[in-house]
C-alpha cells in the first residue's frame, strides 16, 4: 500500500527556487488603467529580485473582459507562449490573482509552472521569515492557498487507473492521493491554529506587561522598503537587518529607546506593507500586524523620494484602516528627504496629513524635530490630576495606581487625596472627584 506523504512534502507543486528566468504578464481594461498596470508590474519585478528570480520581460496587456477559463485571450496567450519560448522563461507569474482552473488550463498552454502574485509574496516571506511565529504564520498561509490547488498539484497521477478488473466505478490512484493530502492538510491547518493561538497568547501577555509599565509605545509602519529598519537602527543601534530588497524585515523587532527628556519609550518595527497583499497573508500576519493595534502612536514612515510616495502613503492608510488602527495618533514621517527629487512633494504631504516631519533616517538629519513631535504626542498620552476620591470607591484608586504614576498621595477623613499621573483613557472615570 502507498503511505502517507508528510504534509510538508505536499505545500510545494514545483520547487521556485530552481527557477532563475520569469516572464510577468499583467492586465488592464482601460487607458487610464495602463500606468497603474505598469507600476505593478515593476513592484513585482522587485519581489522578483528579493527572491532571487531573474526577469526576462515584462507585458502588461490590454484586454477588454478577464476569460474565465485562462484570464487572457486565446489570441493574447499565443503571443505570451511564443515570447516564452524565445526567452527561454522558467515560469510565467501574473499580477493578479488567478484561479486554480485558470493555473491549470495556463500551465497546458505555456508548457511550463504558471504562479501569480500571491504565490510569489508567499515565497518570498517563506524565504525571509527568522522567528517561528513568522514561519507559523507562512506555512498557515501556504496551506491556505495551496489547499484548492491539490488537483494540480498530482496531475502526474491523473493518468494512473485501477486495474485488476476493478471497473470503470472504481477510483484511480491519483484521486485516492489528493483525498489522502486533503485529510493531511486539515490535520496540519488545526495544528498550525492551535500552535499560533498559542503564539498569540504570549504576545498578549508581552502586551499587557507593556501596559502595566507605562511604557508609551511607538509602532514604525509603512510601505515595504520605506526605510523602518534603517530608522530603528538609526534611533536605538539595534543590530537589525537591512537591505534595499522587498520585505526585508518580516519579524516584530521591538527595542527600548529614550527620548531627549529622559522619557523611556519602546519602538517596534513591523512588516512592511505592499499593493493587493494575499487577503491568505493578511489574516495570517493579524497577530504581527496587530502591534500596530495595539501601541499607542504611529510613526508612519514614507520614502518620499519614490515616484508613487503619494499612492504608497494611502496604501498604509488603506491597511491601518483594515486593521483598525486608523484612529491611533499618527505621527507621517517623510523619509529620503536627502533624495527626494520634488520639494513641492514635501509641502503637499504637510497640507494632506496633520502631522508631518521630514527625515533622512540614513543620514540621520530631522531627528531633532522628529523627537521634539514624538516628546509632544506622549505628553498627550499621559495627564497629571488632583482627586479627593471616598475610601469607599477604592476599586477606582486602585485602578488609578495601577495604570497611572502616583505622585503624592494623603488621607483626609474618610477620602483619598491623591495627585496622580494617569493615562488619558482614564480621564473621564475621575472627572467627578478632580480636585
Amino acid at each position: 500500500m502507498k503511505e502517507d506523504k508528510p504534509a510538508q512534502q505536499i505545500m510545494e507543486p514545483f520547487e521556485l527556487k530552481t527557477r532563475t528566468s520569469a516572464l510577468l504578464v499583467g492586465a488592464y481594461r482601460s487607458t487610464s488603467e495602463k500606468g497603474l498596470c505598469e507600476e505593478n508590474l515593476q513592484e513585482l519585478h522587485r519581489l522578483c529580485d528579493t527572491y532571487g528570480l531573474n526577469v526576462a520581460k515584462l507585458y502588461s496587456c490590454s484586454i477588454k473582459k478577464l476569460d474565465a477559463g485562462t484570464y487572457l485571450g486565446s489570441g493574447k496567450l499565443e503571443e505570451l507562449k511564443a515570447a516564452a519560448d524565445i526567452l527561454n522563461a522558467d515560469i510565467v507569474i501574473f499580477d493578479d490573482e488567478i484561479t486554480p482552473n485558470q493555473q491549470r488550463n495556463l500551465e497546458k498552454i505555456f508548457q511550463r509552472p504558471v504562479i501569480d502574485r500571491t504565490e510569489l509574496i508567499i515565497e518570498v516571506f517563506a524565504q525571509r521569515a527568522q522567528t517561528r511565529e513568522a514561519r507559523l504564520q507562512i506555512e498557515l498561509a501556504k496551506v491556505k492557498y495551496q489547499f484548492p490547488r491539490l488537483r494540480r498539484m498530482w496531475t502526474h497521477l491523473s493518468r494512473q487507473s485501477a486495474t485488476g478488473g476493478g471497473g470503470a466505478h472504481l477510483k484511480g490512484e491519483g484521486e485516492k492521493q489528493i483525498e489522502i493530502d486533503r485529510r493531511l492538510l486539515r490535520h496540519r491547518l488545526d495544528k498550525l491554529k492551535k500552535d499560533l493561538e498559542q503564539v498569540a497568547e504570549q504576545r498578549h501577555t508581552q502586551r499587557s506587561l507593556r501596559v502595566r509599565t507605562a511604557v508609551p509605545t511607538f509602532a514604525i509602519v509603512g510601505y515595504t522598503n520605506a526605510g523602518k529598519s534603517t530608522l530603528l537602527k538609526a534611533l536605538t543601534q539595534a543590530d537589525v537587518l537591512i537591505e534595499d530588497k522587498l520585505f526585508a524585515t518580516l519579524d516584530t523587532t521591538t527595542r527600548k529607546f529614550t527620548l531627549p527628556n529622559k522619557q523611556e519609550i519602546l519602538l517596534i518595527d513591523t512588516v512592511g506593507f505592499i499593493r493587493k497583499i494575499p487577503h491568505t497573508l493578511v489574516a495570517a500576519f493579524k497577530s504581527t500586524l496587530e502591534e500596530a493595534v495595539h501601541t499607542d502612536i504611529l510613526l508612519h514612515l514614507v520614502d518620499v523620494s519614490h515616484p508613487k510616495a503619494e499612492s504608497q502613503a494611502e496604501e498604509t492608510i488603506l491597511v491601518l484602516k483594515e486593521l483598525g488602527a486608523e484612529s491611533h495618533p499618527i505621527i507621517t514621517v517623510l523619509n529620503k528627504i536627502d533624495q527626494c527629487q520634488d520639494p513641492a512633494l514635501i509641502a503637499k504631504f504637510r497640507i494632506k496629513y496633520p502631522k508631518v516631519v521630514a527625515i533622512s533616517a540614513l543620514e540621520g538629519t530631522g531627528f531633532n524635530d522628529l523627537m521634539e513631535m514624538m516628546m509632544e504626542e506622549v505628553s498627550l498620552l499621559r495627564k497629571v490630576v488632583s482627586c479627593r476620591i471616598p475610601q469607599s470607591h477604592y476599586a477606582l484608586v486602585s485602578e488609578l495606581m495601577r495604570e497611572g504614576r502616583v505622585i503624592h498621595s494623603d488621607y483626609e477623613e474618610n477620602d483619598i487625596l491623591i495627585t496622580i499621573e494617569i493615562p488619558s483613557a482614564l480621564e473621564y472615570k475621575v472627572k467627578p472627584y478632580l480636585t
